[in-house]
């Protein structure tokens, strides 16, 4: 055969065989690309106090968003937002802490609406320490003004979210930071500066008022807890509640910051972040 004839019908062959391959013909489907997904797109949001602001975490008394158990980025915090896309390589997410510090509940509604603006997916709540922290005793945010903002602040979020999950966790149990501190005397001078005073006031006395006053604090944060948890329930099914893990953590001088000996150090941000975490569901 010529050899002008060889090499044409070679180049034929060639031809035919890429055509097939690019259409992936029969017998051979393991050929055939597979679409490209588009990523997932969710934005996760965090209501709340100086507590999810990462306040203290930084080596001074103020706010440190990237230290925040929810929605920090940094990388000293495996924080909720960063376990998250772990879990979810191929989703696209995006973080908005509407948190501030001083914070009460009254505030959650607002926070709320700034949260519906930008569209959030998933929201994690936790108030409450400065409603029972406010000036004295007697000033703490009653128990059913407390449910009354977190209820407004939940109808807002369903009304303008409907479909957003959300995370409530509980209020720590503060008295069993005083128990761990309240003997260290430079911790003792510190808060008696104005710390949380309804329960770290005279926080070395044991003078019948100053331990009635701090029966009085434990037992409104536990009514906190009770309505943080029941207005998750009347939420519905796309709220969950940690069912008071947070509170249940022991809290020690080792998980809060050598200013305040107050707010969570990155220590504490970290522990917040793994009990949030594991309450989440969102692991599975």
């Amino acid at each position: 055969m010529p050899r002008r004839w060889i090499t044409a019908t070679v180049a034929v062959l060639a031809l035919v065989g890429l055509a097939c391959e690019g259409s992936g013909g029969a017998g051979r489907p393991g050929r055939t690309p597979t679409p490209t997904r588009p990523a997932q797109a969710m934005t996760v949001a965090a209501l709340g106090d100086s507590i999810t602001t990462g306040f203290g975490s930084c080596l001074a008394l103020a706010s440190c968003a990237r230290n925040s158990w929810s929605t920090g980025d940094g990388p000293r915090v495996n924080s909720l937002y960063r376990r998250l896309r772990a879990a979810r390589p191929n989703a696209s997410i995006s973080t908005r802490n509407e948190a501030s510090p001083g914070a009460r509940a009254a505030a959650l509604p607002d926070q709320a609406a700034a949260a519906v603006r930008a569209g959030a997916d998933y929201v994690t709540v936790l108030i409450g320490a400065n409603d029972a922290c406010r000036g004295g005793i007697d000033a703490m945010t009653e128990v059913a003004a407390f449910r009354a903002d977190v209820d407004r602040a939940l109808a807002v979020l369903k009304q303008g979210r409907p479909t957003a999950r959300l995370l409530m966790v509980s209020v720590p149990d503060l008295n069993r930071l005083w128990e761990a501190g309240h003997g260290n005397a430079v911790t003792a001078r510190v808060w008696s500066r104005g710390v949380c005073p309804a329960l770290l006031a005279n926080p070395t006395s044991t003078a019948e008022a100053d331990v009635r006053r701090r029966a009085r604090f434990a037992d409104r944060v536990d009514a906190y807890n009770d309505q943080i948890a029941a207005a998750c329930r009347a939420y519905g099914s796309r709220c969950r509640s940690d069912g008071g893990a947070v509170h249940r953590t022991a809290v020690g001088l080792d998980l809060v910051n050598s200013l305040d000996f107050f707010h969570p150090n990155v220590a504490g941000q970290n522990r917040l972040a793994e009990v949030a975490w594991s309450a989440s569901g969102l692991s599975g």
